[in-house]
């Protein structure tokens, strides 16, 4: 079995419902066919780089599985058959690739939440040091 990650754009005319179960169509037809997935990502209503079809946005939604070379040209032609998606592309992952998902899934938050948690930090030792400052004028303030 190989290892694989699919993108697919959904129309943006459908409903938060319906979207989802075009997802859920497309991963019960892969789970059919003895694939595994591995990761789902919603990355919701985004504007596209070009206009397809009179849209300029559309559903975003990932896949990342491992299944048999076979079963990509089935999920292929039920991509094209199906009306709601407007672009997909699907990648076998390399060994590099297959690597760089799974540090990208432990780590969801990446860079925005490392400087989050970082201003964070940053936030509390500011407030120590209010309340040292503080503290200390009032010390000061009972001495005189």
């Amino acid at each position: 079995m190989n290892n694989y990650e699919t993108v697919f754009i959904l129309t943006p005319v459908l409903s938060d419902a319906q979207m989802k179960e075009a997802v859920e169509k497309f991963k019960t037809l892969l789970t059919d066919q003895g694939a595994e997935i591995v990761n789902e990502e919603d990355w919701g209503l985004r504007k596209l780089a070009y206009p397809i079809d009179k849209k300029t946005t559309g559903f975003y939604a990932f896949l990342e599985f491992k299944a048999d070379p076979s079963v990509i040209d089935k999920l292929e032609v039920n991509f094209r058959r199906d009306e709601r998606v407007i672009r997909f592309l699907t990648v076998k992952q390399d060994k590099f690739a297959l690597e760089y998902a799974e540090k990208r899934r432990n780590n969801r938050g990446g860079k925005r939440h490392e400087a989050r948690a970082a201003g964070e930090g940053a936030k509390t030792v500011k407030k120590e040091r209010t309340e040292a400052v503080e503290a200390e004028v009032e010390l000061n303030e009972k001495e005189d």
